[in-house]
């Protein structure tokens, strides 16, 4: 398959937690299928309205946001570049994840001390920055019309992408922007289910290279497992 854009994801380990985030979501980036939607009842919105924006991602945490490849640049020369960091890069383990409410939408989100953690997003962010093909001004203007500060307007201007370094916040998204009494009850919802599932560290052992396909998904290419 080709692929319109790539990008590097974290993406849980198989296991309860990664198959309910493909079956919540209805779209297993691992796999590249439709898994059954989970059957929750008394959702606040229609379960295909709540997941319709993260859904094409599948269930992941962002390190690189997607990007088109630069000219001269291939899919293998990503794969290798990958492959090498990876060897020389330790695995993270942070505390356990939690379910939190960002403002209009609900994500996992780590516990406990982040700082390694965003640290070694922003390693990546640069190291295959040169990866990445220049933003073009239909791009930038789209990103530009969520109100973005200062800040977050240089970082898209210098990395593509308004929410890296200093405004990274590593999370796994499980709606789109709801109204926020939705959001909440939603919420309230969720917990319960997601809580069992939430008892072991965060343990970032490897980095996933997906590639978003004709249908604007996501799919995985390869993951690359980090050094002990």
């Amino acid at each position: 398959m080709e692929f319109t854009r790539y990008a590097i994801f974290y993406t849980p380990a198989p296991g309860p937690l990664a198959d309910f985030g493909a079956r919540w979501l209805g779209w297993d980036a691992t796999t590249g299928q439709m898994p059954p939607p989970s059957d929750i009842p008394n959702l606040p919105m229609a379960w295909q309205e709540i997941t319709e924006t993260p859904r094409k991602y599948g269930f992941h945490g962002t390190f690189k946001p997607p990007f088109r490849l630069k000219e001269g640049e291939t899919e293998e020369q990503l794969r290798c570049a990958i492959a090498k960091f990876c060897a020389l890069q330790r695995v993270v383990t942070l505390d356990r994840m939690e379910l939190a409410q960002l403002g209009r939408f609900l994500a996992l989100v780590p516990t406990g001390d982040t700082r390694r953690l965003s640290a070694f997003a922003a390693d990546i962010v640069r190291a295959f920055d040169k990866f990445r093909a220049p933003l073009t001004d239909e791009e930038l203007n789209r990103r530009r019309k969520h109100s973005l500060s200062p800040r977050q307007d240089k970082l898209l201007q210098t990395w593509g992408y308004p929410y890296v370094m200093d405004e990274f916040r590593f999370h796994l998204t499980l709606s789109g922007k709801l109204p926020k009494a939705k959001t909440t009850r939603l919420r309230s919802i969720l917990e319960p289910i997601l809580t069992p599932l939430l008892t072991d560290p965060l343990v970032v052992d490897a980095l996933c290279l997906m590639g978003e396909g004709p249908d604007e998904k996501m799919r995985l290419i390869e993951r690359f497992m980090l050094s002990e």
